[in-house]
């Protein structure tokens, strides 16, 4: 992609530090000091950064590509997404990165994964898979980014197209198959599904959309069943009883195989709050449970304003 101001580009990616308290419902699983990237997206300084390196922080901090050491609110965190958003408490004067068109990345395209200078120089990569992407932790992406080779600073990191424009955000690293092998990849989450949602999080913190239920179950899928790997202690799924092993075989009349059923089902049932009735089988015994379902949200910290 000749012609690209890579370095100019890195310019607009910001190291990120979040600190956030130890009694945090997510501190446990993300740490209390998380460190990562953030895209500078417009002329206020907004950025945009991956939501699990900025939930439930109570203070952030944004190290400039000259050093600079500025304070930062955090905004917003979109559960459906997976997308954070933070201000910058103090002007950045930092050039933003335009949003690109992440449906117009296709398999085998070119494009590059741009880290805070700090942490590593731009990496070129190349769009190993577009699909669908379900994790462990009742989250579900339609249209995935898959890019290899991994970059070793992934988190918040961004996904450069061939235009220069942002196309998406830096979420995890996964192993991919290719050729018979095994390779490190990263998943992306598309950008597009950032601008129907961007000004709802910038004006309100959350989107209007309807609260999904959740469980608080951690779970894997293997040889067409799900199974329980863990269960997020005070949620829903642990006062339930559920345990880790169990296999989810029914959510209400449905049977479940797949992740992406299971999550599909379960959000189907209705809003958060909602009573989802579940089939698990235990060590050869079936079991019916009814599980609260709760608003993930109600169990976060919430950002003092500022």
């Amino acid at each position: 992609m000749p012609g690209l101001d890579l370095e100019g580009i890195s310019r607009s990616v910001v190291k990120l530090r979040a600190d956030v308290p130890e009694d945090a419902f997510t501190a446990g699983i993300l740490g209390s000091q998380r460190t990562g990237n953030g895209v500078v997206i417009n002329s206020d300084g907004l950025i945009l950064t991956i939501g699990y390196l900025v939930t439930e922080a109570t203070d952030v901090w944004l190290t400039a590509p000259d050093g600079r050491e500025l304070a930062a609110h955090p905004l917003a965190y979109d559960q459906v997404t997976g997308f954070g958003l933070v201000l910058p408490l103090e002007r950045a004067d930092i050039a933003p990165i335009p949003l690109g068109s992440s449906a117009k990345l296709k398999v085998g395209d070119e494009a590059y994964a741009v880290s805070s200078p700090e942490f590593a120089a731009p990496q070129p990569v190349q769009i190993f898979a577009r699909r669908e992407f379900a994790g462990a932790w009742e989250y579900l992406l339609e249209d995935a980014i898959f890019a290899t080779p991994a970059h070793p600073h992934w988190s918040g990191s961004a996904l450069i197209d061939a235009d220069g424009c942002l196309a998406g955000i830096g979420s995890l690293l996964v192993r991919e198959l290719t050729d018979g092998e095994e390779i490190n990849a990263n998943m992306f989450v598309p950008v597009d599904l950032l601008k129907p949602i961007l000004e709802e999080l910038t004006t309100r913190g959350r989107t209007s959309r309807q609260s999904r239920p959740w469980l608080g179950v951690y779970a894997a899928e293997m040889t067409g069943k799900v199974y329980v790997t863990g269960v997020a202690e005070g949620g829903p799924a642990h006062r339930a009883d559920i345990r880790e092993g169990d296999r989810i075989t029914r959510v209400a009349e449905h049977d479940i195989a797949t992740l992406p059923d299971f999550y599909r089902r379960l959000w189907a049932i209705g809003p958060a709050g909602t009573g989802v009735p579940l089939t698990a089988i235990r060590g050869g015994t079936r079991l019916h449970l009814n599980v609260r379902s709760v608003d993930r949200v109600d169990l976060l910290k919430r950002p003092q304003a500022h």
